[in-house]
């Protein structure tokens, strides 16, 4: 691999953390502004399957990300990625009605399921494994101020200017992405690449499920929950405390998450990865029980400052955990395992949490609460025998 010094800073990690924050910032600046959108056009009640189905795509897709990233090359699935990104946000002008738009949600996601599987494979690549943590925080950094930036962008060019324009500068960041990462150095060895075929999408179950993984996938299966929850119902809780802009608590979370993420990396790089995540399932607790009683701005704000703080520690840990456990010949698998992990807590928890929704904020509590008590069960479980015996080695 390409590990050649104890320096994580180089021109190639530095292009991959800009590509990276330009493609968040390109789906992320349209969550906020969806819900209204698909109301306007007859489908308020299917608010939970925005999220939804964007993670039923990716989560479906990270097996044939993972595969081809093990065999293709990290580089183009990452631009396969933000070509999707890049392609739908011309094609939602175009949509009149419920179904088109459900569906156009559906394609999105092959987006996340095959940017960041390749990323991480590329960062692992590139990085000593001494400073794993630090890099997954430092490019989790640069991933958050798009996340950051991007939803409160998308509601004041929404509000400024109209929808279309909104779904064309999500394009364009997307563009930017991919002419970035056309200038990359490909970190799978020459020996190990294949020519792209029909053969290279054929998936088998060792595909699918990489076991040596599954502490990790279980830790972001049941904390991952809790963002498809707030994707979904931050809009109308920021509308129900007269808050103008939506995309509020996605601005206020992430930023609490920057300095966080290269915190938690460094001393998860030190002490081990398992001590760092109870702190981070901890404060998802704490964040949620916040999220669930915020009926004013403060306690709002202090739910996004506890919710950033959880995502700065849960995220770019669980990556190197995921990196950590696997075989370095099988990085895609497991990263797709992980990632398939992640993609259905965050659809189950959009979808679960709009269904107790029902529209009515009397019943937004219920569903923070629940997202609450899947954060503490991730908890337990890393107090559980099997997780321990793990952390003397990691």
């Amino acid at each position: 691999m390409e590990q050649q010094s104890n320096s994580i800073f180089s021109l190639q990690y530095w292009l991959l953390c800009i590509s990276s924050l330009v493609f968040f910032a390109s789906f992320n600046m349209l969550i906020p502004e969806l819900p209204d959108y698909l109301s306007k056009l007859g489908g308020a009640e299917s608010k939970g399957l925005i999220i939804s189905l964007f993670t039923l795509t990716a989560g479906f897709s990270r097996p044939f990300s993972g595969r081809l990233t093990d065999r293709i090359g990290r580089v183009p699935v990452m631009a396969f990625g933000s070509l999707v990104c890049f392609v739908c946000g011309f094609f939602y002008p175009l949509v009149t009605s419920v179904f088109p738009f459900l569906f156009l949600r559906l394609v999105h996601g092959f987006s996340t399921g095959f940017k960041p599987t390749g990323t991480a494979a590329y960062i692992a690549d590139i990085v000593p494994a001494n400073r794993r943590g630090e890099a997954m925080g430092m490019h989790g950094l640069m991933s958050s101020f798009g996340m950051a930036f991007g939803p409160a962008l998308g509601s004041w060019i929404a509000d400024t200017f109209s929808m279309n324009v909104l779904f064309h500068v999500s394009s364009l960041f997307a563009l930017i992405s991919i002419a970035i990462l056309y200038n990359m150095k490909e970190t799978l060895p020459k020996e190990q690449r294949e020519k792209f075929s029909a053969n290279s999408l054929k998936v088998t179950q060792s595909d699918i499920f990489d076991p040596m993984v599954l502490p990790a996938a279980i830790v972001m299966f049941l904390t991952a929950f809790s963002f498809g929850a707030i994707a979904t119902l931050s809009p109308d809780l920021s509308k129900s405390i007269g808050l103008h802009n939506k995309g509020l608590y996605f601005l206020i979370y992430t930023l609490a998450s920057l300095f966080i993420r290269i915190v938690a990396g460094k001393v998860s790089d030190k002490n081990g990865r398992i001590p760092v995540l109870r702190w981070g399932c901890f404060a998802l607790v704490i964040a949620m029980g916040f999220t669930a009683m915020a009926h004013n701005v403060y306690l709002f704000v202090i739910a996004a400052i506890f919710f950033g703080i959880a995502q700065g520690v849960l995220s770019p840990i669980v990556q190197a955990w995921t990196i950590d456990l696997c075989d370095e010949h099988n990085r895609g698998r497991a990263l797709a395992t992980m990632y398939i992990c992640m993609e259905a807590g965050i659809g189950l928890g959009a979808y679960l949490s709009a269904e107790i929704y029902q529209n009515k904020v009397s019943q937004m509590p219920y569903a923070f609460m629940i997202m609450a008590g899947l954060a503490t069960l991730a908890f337990a479980y890393l107090f559980t025998g099997k997780v321990r015996r793990m952390k003397a080695a990691f």
